[in-house]
């Protein structure tokens, strides 16, 4: 069994992040991450993805991402963005493990991966805030020849049948998806549409803007403030406003935005209006779940989300997040506010170790 002083499960932005300040605390680790590729998690969404903030806020701690300031990367350059800086920083990446199960066997955390394990005196889980794919029970009950798809394995629209599509959800990624399939189909939306922010995207408004979103999503709406303590619940279960696509970008393409899909008549989408969708495809942009079923610890609350203080899990002393909604601050899931949880995550690993490392020399002394 291999040992480790610290592991890091997860090798996008939350663990490369973790383990760049890890090591400059001259800490040991191993990231284990499930994919072939570090970035290949941003690698396999859609072909088209942009990323929503310009690269001036998309650089993770030590590293500027390579690209104009007031651009918006591809999907694919934020991928190549994370290969290099794990790279160019020299973090130990595992990659091709998939955990099954983190326990602690009295002594240490141990890992395992199929017939693999690992022991670690501290675990970081930095899976992201996007775990399972939701979508709704009656999903199986449509007619097997409507085309399926979530939004995590839409790629474009050649995936797709010929004729119409449900685009079930209004948050961004339901947009964007809607907006890119309107230039050669029909397209229905569903869902009740988010807020929007209200200046153009890229524009000079948004950049004006976006500073101020970005220190009230850090400074103001945290866990150690009045008011974020008290939308923190509400906000991690509220869809994100939307940032480039509009509604009226939809209505000008042609998008017809339709009541909630609440079921399936006939084989067919069900609104709640009473009328089915006669659809060849519907997309599911409905979101995540968390899935942590696998950290076979007594740290996880009746909805199955994580027990902790800013990443810190008191129950079971070594054991960390990183990268979570809301982990700290309404930013603490998206590239501009992965870095500071990461930064304080790296503080208590280190100071836990500085403090057990006394203990361990007067017991070899004795």
């Amino acid at each position: 069994m291999e040992r480790y002083e610290t592991l890091i499960i997860g090798g996008g932005q939350a663990g490369l992040a973790t383990a760049y300040e890890l090591k400059k605390r001259g800490r040991s680790f191993m990231i284990l991450d499930a994919n072939d590729r570090i970035g290949d998690a941003w690698r396999k969404r859609w072909d088209s993805l942009r990323l929503f903030t310009p690269a001036k806020y998309d650089g993770l701690p030590g590293m500027r991402f390579p690209a104009p300031r007031w651009s918006f990367p591809t999907k694919d350059e934020m991928a190549d963005y994370l290969e290099s800086y794990a790279t160019r920083f020299e973090l130990p990446v595992r990659t091709g493990v998939s955990v099954d199960r983190i326990s602690h066997n009295g002594e240490r955390f141990v890992v395992e991966s199929g017939l693999d394990a690992f022991e670690a005196e501290s675990v970081v889980v930095a899976t992201g805030a996007h775990g399972v794919p939701k979508k709704p029970s009656f999903a199986s009950d449509l007619d097997p020849r409507i085309v399926q798809l979530h939004s995590v394995d839409y790629r474009n629209p050649s995936q797709l049948a010929d004729g119409s599509t449900l685009v079930v959800g209004f948050g961004n990624s339901g947009a964007e998806i809607a907006i890119e399939l309107s230039r050669s189909q029909a397209v229905f939306q569903s869902g009740k549409p988010s807020a929007e922010i209200p200046v153009r995207h890229g524009g000079l408004g948004a950049r004006l803007l976006l500073p101020v979103i970005r220190f009230a999503g850090t400074y103001v709406l945290n866990v150690r403030t009045p008011i974020g303590r008290k939308v923190r619940s509400g906000f991690v279960l509220m869809a994100a406003p939307l940032i480039r696509t509009k509604s009226k970008d939809l209505a000008a393409a042609g998008v017809e935005h339709v009541s909630r899909v609440v079921g399936v008549r006939d084989g067919r989408p069900l609104l709640d209006d009473g009328r089915t969708l006669d659809v060849a495809n519907v997309i599911w942009c409905t979101g995540f779940r968390y899935e942590l079923a696998w950290i076979d610890l007594p740290v996880l609350d009746a909805d199955g989300a994580p027990r902790h203080e800013r990443g810190v899990v008191d129950e079971a002393p070594g054991l960390y997040f990183v990268g979570l909604l809301f982990q700290s601050a309404a930013t603490s899931d998206v590239l501009p506010g992965v870095g500071r949880d990461a930064v304080y995550v790296a503080r208590q690993i280190t100071k836990a170790a500085r403090a057990a490392a006394p203990s361990a020399s007067r017991l070899v002394a004795a």
